[in-house]
């Protein structure tokens, strides 16, 4: 077991970038895969002015939904050069609902082109969820 109830590692991958997400929930699963994306960018936020997004998506299924929700902050950042580090989301039946707060960037270390499906699957274990997403760079 992890030393904390949530968080993320990279995980040492060959031509992409590997990144292991725990949390007991899945809202903090999603929120950890999002700050360890940002992590892996090496994504310095602005410290003002504050903005606010509020996102709503839906998915066939968490897999699929954590993948449209890291695209659309990748799409947020690459669009309008903002990202976020205030997360309050909310799933039900597979339709989240996010309240993002963040800033303009400072810096943004290397690009993410894409959330890849590679070997994505959610796992209960324990008393926590675990996931590992694969990023095409």
């Amino acid at each position: 077991m992890h030393a904390s109830s949530s968080g993320f590692r990279e995980i040492a991958h060959t031509a992409d970038w590997e990144l292991e997400v725990w949390a007991p929930d899945l809202p903090g699963l999603f929120e950890q895969a999002a700050r360890g994306m940002y992590y892996l960018m090496g994504t310095r936020l602005q410290p003002a002015p504050r903005q606010f997004r509020v996102l709503e998506l839906a998915a066939m299924d968490g897999e699929s939904l954590l993948v449209r929700f890291l695209e659309e902050l990748l799409y947020i950042q690459s669009v309008n050069r903002l990202a976020f580090d205030s997360f309050q989301i909310g799933i039900s039946s597979w339709n989240l609902r996010a309240r993002l707060e963040g800033a303009p960037l400072e810096l943004l270390g290397k690009e993410i082109k894409a959330v890849t499906y590679h070997q994505l699957k959610i796992r209960s274990d324990q008393e926590q969820l675990k996931v590992r997403v694969v990023f095409d760079v």
